[in-house]
């Protein structure tokens, strides 16, 4: 997959001459991408029809008869096949919507369809346009662009997180899947992928129509990655429902869910006021103490949820009260204390955890894993995230998606201790919690790479500067009485 990163990237220079930026041409690349891989998946776009100046239109979409022309006609095809693919009532229609061809030259346009034309894309055993677009928004990134973690999560924590959840749809003829923050789909389609590996791809003829387009819900606030998310699991046989909008300042519209599995976007300033929700017990400008709130109006009685969630976000503004209030309402029976660096390159400082609960059951006891103390910090070169980080958390966790199993205290020297309520209580709700000596503050030789050290202080100065700005409002306010 690097190498195809690197060989569509490469010919971003060239496009940014013909007027396409580093947005425009991840965009463009997913429409291609979307169109090659329909005919590699067997989706017929031979024939499709739409309404033009009061007549109908059939117009052939598919990808072989585009890869063929040339010219001005190959820019009159694409421009072609993004209205007509714009104009369905389907799915199809919701995955373009609003797609405007931004290619001038023919012969740049060319030389990208001979690029995705030579790799055979649904063979690779990963989630080719997220992996590619990640790539793509990565060097984007480090060309000075901001932004692009926002779509993210690493997969291999998405799968550890899928493998506690167990987001079984086979379950109850009702149950749904929901990630109110999704970005480009990645928990949805790994909980996908998960079904599909348990069941060996073969669901039962009752539960297939079902699972295909009354189970996925998510929700974006921006256009690009809800495009993304659509194609994704639009090709992997789905169709899902991903609204388009603000999960936390529109009104609840009253659909609950059985599983909630998603990581609200970083950074603890909302739209600098509350949203005005009746649902919403405390009220809190910090937009991911919202999300908790979100997630505890959307979860079915029963259901369960797991957040990412980074470690100010325990502490900081109203989290006591909103933790005191989720703890109240919710069974919150484990936390994972991610890596250092587990968000690298996007937000590399950024200390972050996961938090599982079931809603309806209040907590007795919290059991906290820390898999960052003494342990070094993910980077992308020497010590990438792998799938081993996670599997003694996953084995503590046990089968029992509600976090019911059996468990085992594993004292001050182990990773795994439980600690109750009134404990929690007593520390005034914070679930920062840490009882390892670290070590690397004692060993000058084990100390963090650098570049972290500092991302880590910028994090910490930014979480400052949220608070100081909080208490400049209230005093502003308050003048203005």
């Amino acid at each position: 997959m690097s190498d195809v990163v690197g060989k569509l990237w490469g010919f971003c220079h060239t496009l940014r001459h013909d007027g396409i930026d580093y947005g425009d041409y991840i965009e463009q690349l997913t429409y291609l991408l979307f169109l090659k891989m329909s005919q590699e998946k067997g989706i017929d776009l031979s024939s499709i029809t739409y309404e033009e100046n009061k007549r109908m239109v059939t117009f052939d979409c598919s990808w072989n008869p585009f890869v063929e022309k040339s010219g001005t006609e190959l820019l009159d095809a694409f421009a072609h096949i993004l209205r007509a693919l714009s104009r369905q009532s389907d799915l199809l229609g919701d995955i373009f919507a609003q797609a405007m061809p931004r290619f001038t030259n023919p012969v740049n346009l060319k030389k990208i369809i001979n690029m995705i034309d030579e790799e055979d894309w649904s063979s690779m055993e990963v989630d080719v346009k997220g992996a590619a677009f990640e790539g793509l928004l990565e060097k984007s990134a480090a060309e000075g662009k901001k932004g692009a973690g926002q779509y993210f999560t690493p997969r291999v924590l998405i799968q550890s997180v899928v493998n506690v959840m167990q987001p079984d749809p086979r379950s109850s003829k009702e149950f749904t899947i929901c990630d109110p923050a999704c970005g480009t789909a990645g928990f949805l389609m790994v909980a996908y992928e998960w079904l599909m590996h348990i069941t060996k791809g073969a669901l039962e003829r009752k539960d297939v129509l079902r699972i295909k387009k009354q189970t996925f819900y998510g929700q974006e606030l921006v256009p690009r990655p809800r495009r993304l998310a659509l194609m994704n699991l639009f090709l992997h046989g789905l169709e899902p429902t991903i609204y388009m909008g603000d999960s936390i300042y529109e009104p609840d519209r009253g659909e609950r869910y059985d599983c909630i599995l998603t990581n609200p976007p970083f950074g603890t300033k909302g739209a600098n006021q509350a949203p005005v929700r009746d649902d919403f017990t405390v009220s809190t400008s910090n937009k991911q103490l919202n999300f908790i709130q979100h997630v505890m109006t959307i979860l079915k009685p029963g259901g369960r949820a797991a957040m990412v969630l980074p470690d100010n976000v325990l502490f900081a503004d109203a989290a006591g009260d909103v933790i005191q209030y989720l703890m109240e309402d919710c069974n919150v029976h484990t936390l994972l204390r991610l890596p250092n660096g587990t968000f690298t390159p996007y937000s590399q400082g950024v200390k972050a955890n996961v938090i599982f609960f079931q809603k309806g059951i209040k907590t007795e006891n919290t059991w906290i894993y820390d898999c960052r103390t003494n342990i070094p910090g993910v980077t992308k070169k020497d010590r990438p995230l792998t799938p081993d980080m996670f599997t003694d958390f996953e084995t503590c966790y046990g089968n029992d998606p509600n976090g019911r199993a059996e468990r085992k205290d594993q004292g001050e020297d182990g990773r795994f201790r439980q600690f109750s309520f009134s404990h929690i209580k007593e520390r005034h709700f914070n679930l920062d919690i840490s009882w390892l000596k670290n070590g690397n503050q004692e060993d000058p030789n084990s100390l963090p790479e650098p570049q972290l050290l500092v991302a880590e202080a910028i994090t910490e100065l930014s979480a400052c500067v949220d608070e100081l700005q909080l208490i400049l409002d209230v005093i502003e306010a308050e003048e203005l009485e």
